[in-house]
């Protein structure tokens, strides 16, 4: 039977593709066989600090004095036990954001004993010279230089919520100046808890509320902290009281 030109072409299409796949098929059972443009999932490991300027036996001039590791991107927070104090604090300094710190911002700390402790030992100070020992607002800087007494936080300042704390303890408020230069976030969240101690006073303390959300928290525990997100203040529409 004659082969027609278009036969032929398809039988030696056939007998190419067969020759390709038995090609393949190599006694070595460690060996892939022939791989198909292998760069592309067998790509050279790169590890940081490495000259590069030489893969595969190929000079790359360019890359000879360039490490692999790159510098982390603007904002990059490091995964640390501490990340609670490396996170940013979104809330503006403004009326608006003191009114929204107070409605979003909770506690990320677990209010155990070692937390009051300590956030006592943080009060006792930078705290009494104004707000006095027991939080009566009659510290030294009161009642000796006659500056004008803060309200006590069993009084005026007894339902004072924890983001407003926080806020203030940052950016400063009144007569109040800022603290962010002297405690860091988790400092400062430790010493709010010893001042809700003061709050209740002999009442007991409720543990801080899981639910709430805090803009200066990390998304970990930290000395039995509850997970935390970042507030974003320019998605609250909501106005002061």
């Amino acid at each position: 039977m004659k082969l027609t030109e278009n036969n032929l072409s398809l039988h030696l299409t056939y007998l190419a593709l067969a020759i390709f796949t038995l090609s393949g098929c190599i006694r070595d059972e460690n060996s892939p066989g022939y791989e198909y443009m292998p760069d592309m999932y067998r790509s050279p490991a790169i590890e940081a600090y490495v000259d590069y300027g030489q893969i595969r036996d190929t000079l790359r001039p360019i890359l000879m004095h360039t490490i692999s590791a790159r510098k982390p991107v603007a904002g990059t927070v490091p995964n640390t036990l501490v990340a609670l104090n490396d996170m940013p604090y979104t809330i503006p300094n403004t009326v608006e954001g003191y009114e929204l710190a107070g409605r979003v911002l909770r506690s990320p700390l677990a209010f155990t004993e070692e937390v009051v402790n300590e956030g006592a030992q943080i009060y006792n100070n930078f705290c009494t010279q104004c707000h006095g020992a027991e939080g009566l607002g009659n510290g030294p800087v009161v009642e000796i230089g006659g500056h004008p007494a803060p309200g006590a936080y069993n009084g005026p300042l007894k339902d004072l919520p924890q983001g407003k704390m926080f806020h203030t303890l940052t950016y400063g408020k009144g007569a109040m100046g800022s603290h962010a230069s002297q405690l860091t976030k988790l400092e400062r969240w430790k010493v709010i808890s010893y001042v809700v101690k003061l709050q209740k006073g002999d009442e007991e303390t409720a543990e801080t509320d899981s639910t709430g959300v805090s803009a200066a928290g990390a998304g970990q525990n930290t000395n039995g902290a509850s997970p935390v997100r970042n507030v974003d203040s320019s998605q609250s529409k909501e106005q002061p009281n």
